[in-house]
């Protein structure tokens, strides 16, 4: 229970971030609108370590700096094989094992493919992701690896070392 306060917190923060309002009529919905927010939450047992992840923000901000470099990388391998002399693009469908044991490890790996230019997770099946990638080469099971990996380390559960469990979707 000790990630109730920074829940707190959080909800506060976003509703006057979004509010910008100080009157105090204002402020006591504000206190109102978050106090039936956490009710809810406990309520329908959704209150938990993954519903406030404020603890993880270090780790968090970390893999999404890390992101944001691979997508600036494979902006540029994308601009290349589609503006390239052979417009180089061969599609491939290929199955991945995620070691990611939290479902917040899971999405976050499986937006982090499709936020990445050039690749889409189509399916997610458990620890079974297909996913879409323009460029054969790219669609190897070992280059989703290190995004794997740090997925679930930044959701707080990282995966034995090792490469990602894969075949042909």
């Amino acid at each position: 229970m000790t990630y109730l306060p920074g829940l707190i917190a959080a909800l506060a923060a976003l509703w006057f971030a979004l509010s910008s309002e100080t009157a105090p009529m204002f402020l006591a919905l504000g206190v109102l609108s978050v106090l039936a927010a956490l009710w809810l939450a406990a309520r329908l047992r959704i209150v938990g370590r993954d519903a406030s992840p404020y603890h993880r923000a270090v780790q968090l901000i970390l893999y999404f700096a890390w992101l944001a470099g691979e997508i600036v990388k494979a902006n540029i391998a994308v601009i290349g094989k589609v503006l390239g002399p052979r417009h180089a693009i061969d599609p491939d469908l290929v199955r991945l094992k995620t070691d990611a044991k939290t479902d917040l490890g899971k999405a976050l790996f499986a937006n982090s493919i499709t936020l990445t230019p050039g690749t889409v997770t189509v399916d997610v099946d458990g620890q079974q992701f297909v996913v879409h990638a323009l460029v054969r080469e790219a669609a190897r099971p070992a280059s989703f690896a290190p995004m794997d990996r740090r997925a679930a380390k930044a959701a707080g559960a990282a995966p034995k070392a090792g490469p990602a469990k894969t075949g042909k979707a």
